[in-house]
């Protein structure tokens, strides 16, 4: 079995926003030569999340109403967390949309359902983060 590693890097230039990386995602497969096994993507950092869904600007949008509905920014006098960062909202909605996706490589592609794509969502943006691809197969 062989395993393959790469880190994708994000500096969004606002405090959310959303990535589709699922073709950053396909190109470490290709690089990595596996043709048959598993890719984990997770964000390396707490305040990120990677999920799977579809790549629709209107669903989107509905994410960002959602969690902060579920998680309001401000104010910040509401979180205990906050202090020097003010990011306790990011804590609670990468918590929400979770941290790792695990996907199927066959025949050296995603194997992917209908619509499904990897995206990265940043929830306290502005500075250097980043995420892990995993692969291992053969």
């Amino acid at each position: 079995m062989k395993s393959y590693r790469k880190e994708l890097f994000f500096q969004l230039p606002t405090r959310r926003g959303l990535v589709n990386i699922t073709q950053e995602v396909q190109a470490a497969i290709r690089e990595s030569g596996i043709r048959e096994g598993l890719c984990l993507v997770n964000a390396m950092n707490i305040t990120a999340s990677v999920f799977i869904n579809d790549d629709e600007s209107g669903l989107h949008q509905d994410f960002e109403t959602w969690l902060e509905g579920l998680a309001p920014e401000k104010p910040y006098s509401r979180y205990r967390h906050n202090g020097y960062e003010d990011n306790a909202d990011a804590h609670l909605k990468r918590t929400v949309m979770g941290r790792e996706v695990v996907v199927a490589v066959t025949d050296g592609r995603l194997d992917f359902g209908t619509w499904e794509q990897i995206f990265y969502y940043e929830f306290d943006g502005k500075r250097k983060k980043h995420a892990l691809i995993k692969i291992i197969g053969e």
